[in-house]
């Protein structure tokens, strides 16, 4: 597929090992876990539904949803990623069915196919990232969600999850985001409704680093997460 970019898949790759360290440079994806699936779990009901993650990467999201009862599908580019989230799926006992293929490609495969479609923290990494919005809108069914989490692109969210987050708190690995690929809720709102969507919610992921905890609310000038529905008809 076209729209993938080897040096970010090189880059978590690299780090593939540490997907399930606690205190490795993953640290920020365990602690916004649990807002992610409150929020997709409060609105979609994960259990007993049929659910693609995009980008599982090494499985944090995807094992956590299969642990409130949903059939979770991962999909991810990067092989040791996956290697990593099968081997502790092995490890956990939690079932979840892992693939290396693009979402383009499973969409042409699986068409209306999930219940529930989980997109978090990879449209940034990706070329086109419209791409993988249209495929999110053709893989789930008429009146199941879609849920989509990346980052704004203004001068706070360069300042905190650039600056501060990479080079200053040392968070993240230097170079983990390129600044242009940011891209701002209205920019997310109309490409997903372009893909056919309907957006039912945005909400702000903020962090606290005097108590170093991230809370969910309307500040979403940094972190957000969009959860949108394809219409019934």
């Amino acid at each position: 597929m076209s729209n993938v970019d080897e040096l970010e898949l090189d880059k978590f790759s690299q780090l593939a090992h540490k997907w399930w360290d606690k205190e490795s440079e993953f640290k920020p994806l365990h602690e916004i876990n649990p807002l992610r699936l409150g929020y997709i779990d409060d609105r979609a009901g994960l259990a007993g539904k049929t659910v693609l993650d995009v980008g599982c990467g090494g499985g944090i999201l995807a094992e956590s949803m299969a642990l409130k009862g949903a059939n979770v599908t991962g999909i991810d580019l990067a092989k040791k990623s996956l290697k990593v989230a099968q081997l502790h799926s092995l490890e956990s006992g939690v079932s979840v069915d892992y693939r290396c293929v693009a979402v383009e490609t499973l969409a042409e495969e699986l068409p209306g196919h999930f219940d529930v479609v989980t997109c978090m923290e990879m449209l940034e990494h990706v070329p086109d990232p419209e791409s993988v919005v249209r495929s999110c809108s053709r893989l789930v069914k008429p009146g199941g969600w879609v849920f989509f989490s990346t980052l704004n692109r203004n001068a706070k969210s360069y300042l905190l999850a650039v600056l501060a987050a990479e080079y200053v708190l040392g968070m993240l690995p230097r170079g983990t985001h390129e600044y242009g690929r940011f891209i701002k809720p209205s920019e997310l709102g109309r490409i997903a409704r372009h893909a056919g969507l309907e957006l039912e919610d945005i909400s702000g992921m903020s962090y606290n680093p005097l108590t170093r905890t991230y809370v969910l609310g309307n500040d979403t000038g940094v972190n957000y997460l969009i959860a949108t529905r394809r219409p019934l008809a």
